[in-house]
Parts: structure tokens; sequence; C-alpha cells
């Protein structure tokens, strides 16, 4: 068993030598840290651990060369290399069928923005798919990168990339992340154009509109308190009007007379093109947003603004009644 006691320079400066061989001293203060002293009067500083079976003993260096508290400073960052698993070289594999494990295993998205993502890769990373990752330098990312129309969309997908290559090295398939030697892009954050006065014009605007079944969706925009996408695909199977739900979310009492006023007479609430629902009448919407004054305005800077406004609460009649006072409030001040 090593000697013990709390290690300081006097003590250690006048550690005699063992006659041959080493002796070995631990420290109080720090009990994994030890000290090897030589016969030819060598000091040097250790942590000894057990690692997956085995005894494994880690220098840190000399004394005095290594302060005493830099030793001491030293010790859980040694435990904690020692423990992880070393890094297993495996079987190459393309950069597509990796893509797919790293968004089985490391994507929670919901379903909406899980498909966009998918969206996103194929049109704009496809160029790698059919590479093996470990042979994607940065040159090639770079080249991807460069292709990319909008500095936005750009940055996301850089951002990816450097999530996807640092998984595939925790994996073993890569040793190094080529994304680190490509310049970072600077993202310019679009700034959402909606306020209260420019949501009034927009009431204003969509009350105008000619189409009834388009009039009522965008109306929804502003009373449902969801994304475009569940807006539009709103089925009326999916409607509790004596609950006053639609699937888990919560109704607002201008959206059950909306809703209520409709012919129900098919599947979709806002029936599109051959048989399907509404999908993204960006026509329409542009000539409505132009109207309102806000032509940069799209769908989801109403969802976004809504939301901000919104007091959040978890009880689905809170939230209701929260909802309800919202819209109350932005009606009776529109103009």
């Amino acid at each position: 068993m090593a000697h013990q006691f709390y290690f300081n320079p006097y003590i250690l400066d006048n550690l005699p030598a063992p006659a041959r061989g080493f002796d070995v001293v631990q420290d109080i203060s720090e009990p994994k840290l030890r000290m090897y002293i030589t016969s030819r009067g060598v000091k040097t500083f250790f942590v000894r651990k057990r690692v997956r079976g085995k005894d494994k003993r880690i220098l840190i260096g000399n004394y005095p060369d290594v302060d005493i508290e830099d030793a001491r400073g030293a010790v859980q960052n040694i435990l904690q290399e020692a423990l992880k698993s070393p890094p297993v070289r495996r079987k190459k594999i393309s950069f597509k069928k990796f893509l797919d494990l790293y968004l089985q295993n490391r994507v929670r998205r919901c379903e909406d923005s899980y498909v966009k993502l998918v969206r996103a890769i194929d049109l704009h990373l496809s160029d790698l798919f059919e590479k093996n990752i470990s042979d994607i330098n940065a040159t090639d990312i770079k080249n991807v990168l460069d292709n990319i129309t909008g500095r936005a969309i750009a940055g996301r997908m850089q951002e990816l990339l450097q999530s996807v290559f640092k998984y595939a090295i925790e994996m073993g398939y890569v040793k190094k992340n080529p994304t680190d030697d490509v310049e970072k892009i600077v993202q310019t954050r679009r700034v959402r154009p909606l306020n209260r006065a420019g949501l009034h014009r927009l009431i204003a605007a969509i009350d105008k509109e000619p189409n009834q079944t388009l009039r009522a969706a965008f109306y929804m925009l502003i009373y449902g308190f969801v994304p475009k996408s569940k807006i539009f695909s709103m089925a009326w199977e999916d409607l509790d009007f004596n609950h006053d739900m639609w699937l888990s979310h919560p109704l607002s009492d201008r959206a059950i007379v909306l809703l209520q006023d409709l012919p129900q007479n098919g599947h979709w609430v806002f029936a599109g093109r051959g048989g399907m629902h509404l999908m993204d009448p960006r026509t329409a919407w542009r000539r409505i947003a132009i109207s309102a004054g806000i032509p940069n305005l799209t769908m989801d800077d109403v969802h976004k603004f809504l939301m901000r406004q919104l007091v959040w609460a978890s009880d689905k009649e809170d939230l209701r009644v929260n909802i309800n006072t919202l819209l109350d409030d932005i009606f009776d001040h529109s103009i």
C-alpha cells in the first residue's frame, strides 16, 4: 500500500530515494493522485485506474516540472479520457447510408419538420450521396455549399453536415471532421415583418378574397394557432364541435363559427385539386400580402407572430381561453 500524506513542496522536495527499485506515495487531498520515486531520485506523478478490466497507470509528468496543483487538476480529465471507448474503425459506408443512420438515431422532429429536412437534404446534398463518407474532404463540402442558393439555407446545411460528421467520428467511420476546414457561413437572420397594425391590414385584405375556400383557409391561419401545413390538411372527421377540439388542438370560438359555416361535402375542410386538400396557395397569398402592404409576408410569419403573442397553457381549456382572449383583443382593435 502506498504511503499517504498531503502533497506539498517541502515534503516532496525532501522525499528520500529508495535504495533500489521505486517507492509509491499517495496524496490525501486527491487520493487518485500518486507519485513514483525511483532510486535515482526521479519523482513522477501518475494516476492508477482499472479500465475495462485492466489495471492502467497513466503518467502525468515529473515533479517539479509539473506543479502539485496542476497534477491534482489533471486527474479528473485523465480519468474521463481513460474511460472513453477507443474509436472503432469500421468498413467504408456511403454518405447516403450513414445519413440514414444519423436521421434515425439523432434527429427528433415532428413529422412535418422531418419531411421538410429530408426534402432539403435530397435537394442540396445529393452530390455527396454516392461518396464514401471517409473520402469526403473540405473541398467537397465547400463545392456543395457554394451551389446552394441563399446563405440561410447554406448555413443550415453546413450546420447539419458538421453534426453528421461529428456523429461519424463517434461511430468510427471518419477520423476528422472536414467541415472544420470550411469557413463558417454567416447567416443573416430574416426579420419577420408582421406587427399588430400589419395584422389588422392583413385581416382586411383576407376579407376581400372572393374565393370562399381560400378566404376561410387564410382566416384559419389566424384562428388555428398551428402551422399552415396542418391547417390546409384539416379533415372533417378530425373535428369535434361538441368539445371544441380539432384532434388535440383546442378550437377558438371564431374557428368554430368559421368552420360550421363551410359546406361539409367532402373529406377535406379545404379541398384542393384532384381530390386532394389545399396545398400551398402562394399566388393568392402573395396577392393578399401585397394588398395588406406587406409584400414579403409569408404564411409562416403569421403563425410565428401569433404564437409569440399567445400566453401558453398546458391545460387545453385554459389554452382555449387564452386563444379567445388574444383573438378578441386583435379583432376589437382592428381597423
